[in-house]
């Protein structure tokens, strides 16, 4: 059979994903099961970066997601922060998914949604395993207020979680004042706080979704509630925050690179030792997470999980009769030409 080769665009990605986040994030923790059980193949994350540039990237996370629906495949995400003060936003995407049989590239599909959705429901994901057998926090505060706080508070409501009060706290006042407004539509005490400090002590589950390149918040007293954390960004903490706490993680071996605060406080103390366990191990029974230190999940964000959600996308555009075939895409496919 001739290959064939669609293209799926952001209105069908969004489409088909909308108002779906219990579904989602299931696939999500089927895709980090199959990691943990060995059936993935992840490689590190390749960072393209400018001299000319330094705010901005560029970054290839290639991946192979084994069980029942297998696939290759590629991200390929920019970060441009300088884009925002335009209104442009900050990071565009685009997903190639590849047949574990052929080789031949099928689809591409827009990505900056995916790579949203999948960053979300891991964060709903993880809140939901780390508070099993305890108390939900009820006051969540957010670190950061852009699309992907967005879509955290999403998949946070969308699967159940409900607040008493939510705060919010941004670099920009203009851009907390938005997402004030916009979380009001639904939240009925929203508060945005000038004070970092207060934003975190007045949590008990606090979101870090910035762009931030280095540590920025460093009082490990700020936490001293023993807060929940979604480390979301990576780089926000103090290697004395991540030292004075509970650390899950993703996986190890990734999110002990490129200036995490992970990987900051693994400089520091020359081991790894402050890792606890991975969402994996949580999911599986193997630890018992302690109630007497802030908690804090780092995930760097696996390639599998974007081609968990992108395959769900594709399969769902396909069976709604609207994919984009590209006629023709593949051309030489004969070895030796056509015939005469």
């Amino acid at each position: 059979m001739t290959p064939r080769f669609a293209v799926v665009p952001g209105e069908q990605v969004h489409r088909a994903l909308a108002g779906t986040e219990n579904s989602v994030v299931s696939l999500i923790e089927d895709a980090y099961r199959l990691h943990g059980d060995g059936r993935t193949v992840n490689p590190p994350s390749y960072f393209l970066r400018f001299p000319d540039r330094p705010s901005s990237r560029i970054i290839a996370l290639p991946a192979s997601l084994g069980g029942d629906a297998p696939v290759d495949g590629l991200k390929w995400i920019s970060s441009f922060p300088d884009n925002v003060p335009s209104g442009l936003p900050r990071a565009s995407a685009v997903l190639i998914l590849n047949d574990p049989e052929t080789g031949y590239p099928f689809a591409c599909l827009e990505s900056s949604i995916i790579s949203a959705v999948r960053t979300a429901a891991s964060a709903a994901l993880a809140a939901d395993w780390l508070n099993r057998g305890r108390d939900r926090p009820t006051r969540v505060g957010f670190f950061g207020c852009g699309l992907i706080a967005r879509y955290i508070h999403t998949y946070l409501a969308g699967t159940g979680w409900r607040f008493d009060g939510v705060g919010v706290h941004d670099t920009s006042a203009d851009h907390a004042r938005q997402f004030a407004d916009y979380l009001r539509q639904s939240e009925v005490d929203v508060r945005v706080h000038e004070s970092p400090e207060r934003l975190v002590r007045s949590s008990d589950l606090v979101v870090f979704a910035t762009v931030a390149g280095r540590p920025h918040v460093t009082e490990p007293g700020w936490f001293a509630h023993d807060p929940q954390v979604l480390h979301i960004s990576l780089r926000d903490l103090s290697p004395e925050i991540v030292l004075a706490s509970t650390n899950i993680v993703d996986d190890v071996e990734h999110v002990l690179k490129a200036d995490t605060s992970v990987h900051l406080a693994e400089q520091r103390v020359g081991h790894r030792d402050f890792l606890d366990s991975t969402l994996h191990d949580v999911m599986t029974g193997a630890v018992e997470l302690p109630h007497d230190r802030p908690l804090v999940f780092s995930p760097f964000g696996l390639g599998v999980l974007d081609l968990a959600v992108g395959l769900h996308v594709y399969r769902e555009v396909e069976r709604a009769g609207g994919l984009h075939v590209v006629d023709g895409f593949f051309h030489e496919l004969r070895r030796y030409g056509a015939p005469a």
